[in-house]
């Protein structure tokens, strides 16, 4: 119908899916190929730091569509297929046995590469990544009751990791040269309480930066350093989750536009016209960030099938992201660091309440530890630029859907 005889996708994550999706939703009937560097079905990441690591989710039970899907939309599913070049102006792929195959448009969905820990020993085996159905099962593996991990990095994936260690029954130290992660994202009570909670689970929190990891009898040896003071712990295991680098590679050698990520316009579109971005690896020009977040990449496979099809991009609104840990929920939309004030709902001793980031009189962003509700009315709120009165934000007898047809 668009002229099309056949789109690529290389990658296999939730952003490469969702654009497969789009397009055959939309209409697009030519060929669509999905080449994936992995063995099996696609499969949906964010489990990995949480079910997956405790055991309670096999792969069948994280595959982001059924084997039979593949089939019903005629998806080609390439697995184990690794591209090593794109040629978006002969329009084609080159893949990792030297073969050439064509392609009208070609969509980079190659995610991100977990960030290696830099310093001596960061390469030892008992130092493990996080981003892979394989580094999963490796971890899950060392995560035996008694045994010592050190978790670097208390972003998401590494406070998830700790939380999931910790209730496997791990003696877990997490380590960080932030005092309080997360405060720039979703503001100071949130992250304050978030960071509170490791260490009333048992973990311990230690503020500081790795020098290196070296062997030692028994284990490893973890040495720390901050503000020219050093220490060191001991550990069976280390963790490393410091986030990702954009994987980049395949667009920098066909020439595309690359400044944090491949930059892309509101339909994911490259500096090439026949070249699309998604997911991790994508940054839309005029933001200043990536949003590495699931909504994230199943918006913008979304729009880049409007993009590939020429038709209107709908408006993805704010970003939203969630977080799991010791049995409790974060969620954030919007951008804190957007805010000029914020307004609290609720009290952080109760261990559910929420965070309203206010630029003027609108809110802008909020974020949440067991209160879904709250945030499911401010998506609305954030992006309708609804005025609000902040008393009524922080009074927890006002209906906040009330906020939407004032």
């Amino acid at each position: 119908m668009s002229g099309l005889r056949r789109i690529a996708v290389v990658g296999a994550g939730l952003a490469a899916v969702s654009a497969c999706d789009a397009l055959r939703a939309q209409g697009y009937d030519g060929e669509l190929v999905l080449y994936s560097a992995e063995r099996g079905l696609p499969y949906d990441r964010p489990p990995l730091s949480k079910d997956v690591l405790l055991g309670k989710a096999r792969h069948d039970d994280v595959q982001l569509r059924p084997e039979q899907w593949y089939e019903e939309q005629h998806v080609g599913l390439s697995e184990g297929t690794r591209v090593v070049a794109i040629r978006p102006q002969e329009g084609g792929l080159e893949l990792i046995d030297g073969s050439v195959v064509g392609a009208d448009r070609i969509v980079l969905a190659t995610g991100g590469t977990p960030r290696a820990l830099p310093v001596p020993g960061g390469d030892d085996p008992a130092v493990h990544l996080l981003r892979t159905w394989e580094d999963a099962e490796r971890l899950r593996e060392r995560l035996l009751p008694g045994a010592r991990v050190a978790v670097v990095g208390a972003g998401l994936i590494g406070a998830e990791t700790a939380a999931v260690a910790r209730a496997l029954g791990c003696r877990v130290t997490l380590i960080d040269p932030v005092p309080v992660p997360l405060t720039a994202v979703v503001g100071d009570d949130i992250a304050g309480a978030l960071h509170l909670r490791h260490s009333a689970e048992g973990i311990d929190v230690v503020t500081a930066g790795v020098e290196r990891v070296e062997r030692r009898p028994g284990g490893l040896g973890v040495l720390l350093h901050l503000n020219g003071y050093g220490g060191s712990l001991s550990a069976d295991t280390v963790v490393v989750g410091i986030g990702i680098r954009p994987a980049t590679e395949l667009a920098e050698a066909a020439g595309l536009a690359v400044d944090n990520g491949i930059v892309v316009d509101a339909g994911q579109r490259t500096s090439h016209p026949n070249v699309f971005a998604v997911g991790d690896v994508a940054r839309r020009e005029g933001h200043r960030v990536r949003h590495e977040h699931w909504e994230a990449a199943q918006q913008g496979g979304e729009a880049a099938a409007h993009g590939i099809l020429g038709r209107p991009v709908p408006e993805p609104g704010a970003p939203w992201f969630w977080s799991d840990r010791h049995g409790s929920r974060l969620e954030s939309v919007g951008t804190m660091a957007d805010a000029e004030r914020t307004v609290l709902r609720g009290s952080p001793d109760s261990g559910a309440f929420t965070v309203f980031g206010l630029r003027g009189d609108r809110v802008v962003a909020a974020a949440s530890i067991n209160r879904a509700r709250d945030i499911k009315a401010a998506r609305r709120v954030v992006d309708r630029r609804v005025v609000v009165d902040p008393l009524h934000l922080a009074d927890e007898s006002t209906d906040l859907r009330a906020l939407l047809r004032r």
